[in-house]
């Protein structure tokens, strides 16, 4: 049994060392990563039983990404393996000011973009699970992973089991009305909606109606656009976003986390998280960014994480933003960090060298 359950696809990922960019790269960094795979190694290692559920194709690429889950203590026992299909990869190039980072996906026809309601045994999956995860991602990649995904909350929600779901907006993968058509008729089945400041807008149309928000760079996971006036994230215009998604969705809580990146390298993180009529903040990270990717995993993670072991909303954004803003000072998808580290930040952890 397992305390969260996750469902979602996982690729592997292609990166050039050194900031190069792909056409000059002789090499290519490979690694695993997903966004609910992501939270399933991150509960992990922050001490919580995880399963993981995906289809992967019977095959060593697909074998290297199960591998990757075990290795971190994550249970596959209900991955699907199919003869047909592929292993869905992306390409990342690391950027740095005025250049933005940019990803090049190569996902289509993957295995699990192939799955259909009714191969899952979500009974069994779920069996004393406490928590399940999924996001906007899953739907995204086809018709029937749409369904598929509709069926999972609805099991999740039949067996008790408290949802989250992370909007994780991709632009490459659909469209903003095509993601609105397919997922607010999902939002009935979600107890937790994490999302961020800009997704809401774009899948929603919900924006805050006070304040100016950062400038989005619709490129990549990077910086503002060359020549862009950015402007800093206030969180009290996301307050009144917070508030109206749960008003609309009838979530019992929502977290919205803010990012402020005036350079590729130079990040602000934090989060707000509103529940039972309540606002829940945390203090804004100054972040010397080495790798972004997985850093809202990273953020839903530590906020399960916070969220079973304390039943506090306050405590689930600490340790949200915490252990994201840990997540994103080394390389990879996955948050290669202790619950010790986590929670000697949220205490004021020294930046000396540790000895």
């Amino acid at each position: 049994m397992s305390d969260v359950v996750t469902f979602g696809e996982a690729m592997i990922r292609l990166s050039p060392p050194d900031f190069m960019r792909l056409e000059q790269a002789p090499s290519l960094d490979v690694r695993v990563g997903g966004g609910e795979l992501n939270v399933a190694v991150g509960v992990s290692r922050l001490g919580l039983r995880s399963a993981w559920v995906s289809r992967l194709p019977n095959n060593p690429l697909g074998r290297l990404v199960c591998n990757k889950a075990r290795e971190q203590g994550v249970n596959t026992d209900y991955v699907l393996w199919a003869k047909e299909g592929r292993c869905g990869l992306y390409f990342l190039e690391f950027g740095a000011s005025p250049r933005a980072s940019s990803v090049l996906y190569d996902r289509a026809n993957s295995a699990i973009s192939k799955i259909e309601p009714g191969q899952v045994d979500w009974a069994a999956a779920l069996r004393g699970a406490r928590w399940f995860h999924t996001s906007g991602i899953t739907p995204a990649l086809s018709a029937s992973a749409a369904a598929a995904t509709r069926e999972a909350l609805e099991a999740a929600r039949n067996a008790g089991v408290r949802v989250s779901y992370d909007l994780n907006y991709r632009s490459k993968l659909w469209t903003p009305e095509q993601a609105r058509a397919c997922q607010e008729p999902l939002m009935d089945l979600v107890d937790i909606l994490i999302t961020t400041e800009e997704d809401t807008r774009v899948v929603f149309g919900i924006v805050p109606q006070q304040g100016r928000p950062a400038v989005r760079d619709e490129r990549a996971d990077g910086a503002s656009p060359a020549g862009a006036d950015f402007t800093s994230v206030s969180a009290e215009p996301y307050k009144e976003v917070a508030r109206k998604l749960a008003e609309k969705f009838g979530f019992k809580a929502v977290a919205i986390t803010l990012r402020e990146n005036p350079s590729v390298l130079r990040n602000t993180w934090t989060a707000i998280a509103y529940a039972d009529g309540q606002f829940f903040e945390d203090r804004k990270y100054d972040l010397e960014v080495v790798d972004r990717v997985g850093g809202g995993d990273a953020f839903s993670a530590g906020f399960i994480y916070g969220c079973l072991v304390t039943g506090s909303y306050q405590v689930a954004v600490q340790y949200g933003v915490a252990f994201s803003a840990l997540k994103q000072t080394h390389p990879g998808d996955f948050a290669w960090v202790t619950r010790q580290e986590v929670e000697g930040l949220m205490k004021g952890a020294s930046l000396r060298v540790a000895r």
